[in-house]
């Protein structure tokens, strides 16, 4: 990849770098908790003091008797270090923590790479993975979703309605491989974006703190696991007249 690639990718995924709410995050992961228990949770797209998902899981790390989680974070500034991580697995796990993004900060370490999600260091962190839950960019939705399938990985993510229309996407959904998931029905929703990030969208609001949040447009969440909720066909054994 050349110089300009870089920048260009670097570009993307900066514009990209959207922090789901909380509240969207529990009404979706609370269909699939009995799916969670025991597993290797991975969020590979987050940074791990800031994001949501992160806190999700390590309040419920007892809870759901999770095996590990594993975060990993893209920063493009390989000159000042480059990526960055966090691993349950070298960590003291607090969930009763008064303030759980401090217990978190205290043991990221860092990458060797940038923390892009295609590098080899983080491709060999996926194959240790059960799940992959995270708000990936929407840019790269196709090779992200791509690189799942190739490495047999359970996933819940977020994405752009419209990727089931892609030609590399749709054989997933007529396969039955990816489907919809269960608490976004094609509305838009609000993330909070970084300080420099541009306010150029359509709708967006700075609270009280100074926080900036943007609304995204036809956001829904996408699987390959069944929900705990999700039912059989019911049987039907009596008729009446």
């Amino acid at each position: 990849m050349n110089k300009n690639e870089n920048l260009h990718t670097a570009k993307i995924v900066k514009n990209d770098e959207f922090y789901t709410k909380l509240t969207d995050i529990e009404k979706e992961l609370m269909h699939y908790k009995e799916m969670f228990v025991g597993k290797t949770i991975y969020c590979n797209c987050d940074d791990p003091v800031k994001s949501n998902f992160v806190q999700w899981f390590y309040m419920r790390f007892n809870i759901l008797h999770l095996k590990r989680i594993i975060v990993t974070a893209y920063n493009s500034d390989t000159c000042n270090g480059g990526g960055y991580y966090w691993d349950s697995d070298f960590a003291t796990v607090d969930p009763k923590a008064i303030d759980i993004s401090k217990e978190i900060e205290k043991d990221v370490r860092k990458l060797n790479g940038n923390g892009d999600f295609r590098s080899d260091e983080c491709i060999e962190l996926l194959k240790q993975a059960d799940i992959v839950v995270t708000n990936p960019p929407f840019s790269l939705f196709r090779e992200y979703v791509a690189q799942l399938m190739a490495y047999k990985k359970q996933f819940l993510i977020i994405g752009n309605q419209n990727a089931i229309t892609y030609t590399s996407i749709f054989p997933y959904i007529r396969n039955n491989q990816m489907k919809y998931g269960y608490s976004i029905h094609s509305h838009d929703r609000e993330f909070q974006v970084p300080d420099n990030y541009p306010l150029n969208a359509y709708s967006y609001r700075v609270d009280a703190d100074g926080i900036k949040y943007i609304r995204v447009n036809g956001v829904r969440w996408f699987t390959n696991m069944r929900k705990s909720t999700e039912t059989d066909m019911l049987i039907l054994f009596r008729k009446y007249t």
